[in-house]
């Protein structure tokens, strides 16, 4: 036996290195990964990982999490409770807050609340407008901030950046890279009067918000980044003709998907759910995704996130088209992935990919995505086998459900660890908040 001691160590476990799965032990050591050994050394903790994988934490890079302003619907904390309940580690919060994330004092501001209650890592989108463009190239440097978020559509106020005008004003300003909420607001208005019109139908949502608005923006926006070398990230994709574009022009734009797009379908979702299916790009019919799916096998998808925006129940009882778009995530997205693992829908290996491995490298971010010596201790550990049943009285949100409710997946989380400390274990939060800002390069 070594005399070398260490904080925790993970035994008998399968972990995923360098794209392969190995049996090891990884011990963990001042909130890094200090060594991967097959050798048995002492440690004050040990947890027995045999039968079970250990994943790099999985980093949920598009949320809402609603505070400041509307933390009636969910805040900082309970937001972060609910990604460490379902063995996500690292979030991306987006700055559609009241007041809006749009300037270095309302960063600032995040990240002090964020400081009192973080269950996991965490950072913040700087929304680019017009109004702030000019500053972006120094604000993009800001502690805390992820990136630049535009939205062309499904937004309100100063946030919104409609037309081609005030999209190239953020595009040719800094260089850290743009996630682009993608709908052509001027097709959507046109649309509203001549196919929604009166109608109370939800079903009518993915025809309101059309296939045609998600491409008519998404070429917009990747025309202009190609005209200013800027790289963009186009947020929940849903469409075939997107995916068909978007995999001619990877060299500046990077896609992600949705966990909700990739498991349900119209119209079957909104007959079964009503409103609670209803987000914005929204649920399309099958065709659309299987060749979500297509995307991916065929590598032209980059990241796979959660977009977690809750609202209340009472709110999402509005009528149809007056009840809000989104729905929670955070908490499901592992299992709900894990469960297309098990169904032959994608590899392991390409969802560590997915989740772990490409928003380090899309985002710079520094020493977290991987299982290294040097690294963060940061691990979601699954078991493969397990079944769970989602129930809306196990959502730790504040919104208290889920539109999965009643559904079962096979795999689960059932350990989450965050710097080297266990924040969830067997589906009990452990300890207390010690979440931080992620680092950037």
């Amino acid at each position: 036996m070594s005399s070398q001691h260490y904080n925790l160590s993970l035994k008998n476990g399968q972990a995923m290195i360098d794209g392969e799965l190995v049996t090891t032990n990884i011990y963990i050591k001042d909130g890094s990964t200090n060594l991967i050994s097959d050798k048995n050394f002492e440690s004050d903790e040990t947890i027995d990982c045999k039968n079970l994988l250990i994943l790099p934490g999985v980093i949920d890079s598009q949320v809402h999490f609603r505070e400041p302003g509307l933390e009636g619907k969910e805040n900082l904390e309970s937001g972060m409770l609910a990604a460490v309940s379902g063995g996500v580690t690292a979030i991306f919060e987006m700055p559609n807050t009241n007041p809006l994330t749009i300037t270095p004092e309302t960063i600032q501001d995040k990240l002090q609340r964020a400081s009192k209650g973080a269950w996991s890592d965490y950072a913040f989108y700087l929304g680019g407008t017009m109004r702030t463009s000019s500053n972006l190239s120094e604000w993009e440097k800001l502690k805390g901030v992820c990136g630049i978020k535009i939205f062309m559509g499904a937004s309100t106020g100063d946030l919104m950046t409609a037309s081609d005008e005030e999209v190239e004003s953020v595009v040719a300003n800094g260089q850290r890279v743009i996630a682009v909420h993608a709908e052509d607001q001027m097709i959507m208005m046109e649309n509203q009067k001549s196919i929604l019109g009166d109608s109370k139908d939800v079903a009518m949502h993915c025809k309101w918000r059309s296939p045609e608005s998600c491409l008519s923006a998404t070429k917009r926006v990747v025309s202009l980044a190609r005209k200013h070398n800027r790289r963009v990230h186009i947020l929940h994709i849903t469409t075939k003709e997107e995916m068909e574009f978007l995999s001619k022009n990877k060299d500046v734009a990077s896609v992600e998907l949705l966990a909700n797009h990739l498991t349900l379908h119209a119209p079957e979702c909104y007959e079964k759910m009503g409103t609670l299916a209803q987000q914005n790009p929204p649920i399309r019919e099958k065709h659309h995704q299987d060749s979500l799916w297509r995307a991916l096998n065929n590598d032209v998808v980059d990241i796979i996130a959660s977009d977690h925006a809750p609202h209340t129940l009472d709110e999402k009882s509005k009528m149809y088209p007056d009840s809000p778009s989104g729905t929670p995530g955070v908490q499901t997205l592992v299992p709900i992935m894990l469960n297309h693992v098990n169904n032959g829908k994608l590899s392991l290996n390409q969802l560590i990919n997915l989740v772990c491995e490409n928003p380090i490298k899309i985002f710079g971010i520094k020493n977290k995505g991987f299982i290294k010596e040097g690294y963060d201790a940061d691990f979601t550990i699954v078991d493969m086998n397990k079944t769970i049943e989602i129930r809306n009285e196990n959502i730790e949100s504040k919104c208290g459900w889920s539109p999965f409710h009643g559904y079962k997946f096979k795999g689960s989380p059932i350990v989450t660890i965050i710097n080297g400390k266990i924040k969830m274990k067997d589906g009990k939060i452990i300890d207390s908040p010690e979440g931080k800002p992620i680092e950037f390069i």
